[in-house]
């Protein structure tokens, strides 16, 4: 069995998954600009290199997350900046999207609240002693979902077969995606209001956020 990862394990920052990350952060800019910067009706060259980039961002997620276990780079950093870029792609696709008028924009303002209002919670726990949400495979698969489906919702601007195949997949994914994000979100809500219960007094140990159990009712 590992051993447990000492502080200054976490305390690194010069690690491999926190560079991928960092190289990920860097390719945000890069994909509003591709999608917005210049207006294009209809599927265009810009949105194939945007396309491009979201997967070299997707792939560069896996892989960080894979080296950081193979090599045992866990850091604070990385916890925090992992999900935090998935977050960036998220809105910058959401808002990208909507100015083209892909997606409504009700759903990126729901979408954007969700993660507003966890958030505010997560500085609510941290005064009391906690850590960040720890990242569910549910609240990541949602993650996975939305990021697929904004691929294929800008495929199916095109005119075609494939853009035909496209656009009804990634209206799916979208609206899959989306669902989990609030669900995953709500779990989420689940774990700070089993927090807010306990003492300020009683800190846990490990600084763990507490999760739902069925009898928690």
């Amino acid at each position: 069995m590992p051993a447990a990862p000492t502080l200054s394990d976490h305390s690194r920052v010069l690690t491999i998954p926190n560079a991928l990350s960092v190289l990920r952060l860097l390719g945000v800019p890069l994909f509003v600009w591709l999608l917005i910067g210049s207006r294009p009706d209809g599927f265009a060259v810009q949105d194939v290199w945007a396309i491009v980039v979201l997967g070299i961002g997707g792939i560069t997620d896996w892989l960080d997350g894979k080296l950081a276990r193979l090599l045992d780079q866990h850091s604070r950093l990385g916890a925090l900046l992992d999900p935090a870029v998935d977050r960036l792609y998220i809105l910058a696709a959401l808002v990208a999207l909507a100015v083209r008028d892909v997606v409504p924009w009700w759903g990126v303002v729901l979408l954007v609240a969700r993660d507003l209002v966890l958030g505010v919670c997560v500085l609510v726990l941290r005064r009391r002693g906690y850590g960040p949400f720890v990242v569910t495979y549910l609240g990541k698969a949602a993650t996975f979902l939305l990021l697929y489906a904004f691929p294929l919702l800008l495929a199916g601007l095109g005119e075609g077969w494939f853009s035909d195949i496209c656009r009804p997949l990634g209206y799916a994914f979208a609206i899959w995606g989306t669902a989990l994000y609030l669900y995953s979100g709500a779990l989420y809500l689940a774990e700070f209001v089993l927090a807010l219960r306990r003492p300020v007094d009683r800190p846990p140990a490990d600084g763990a956020v507490p999760r739902p159990t069925p009898s928690d009712g």
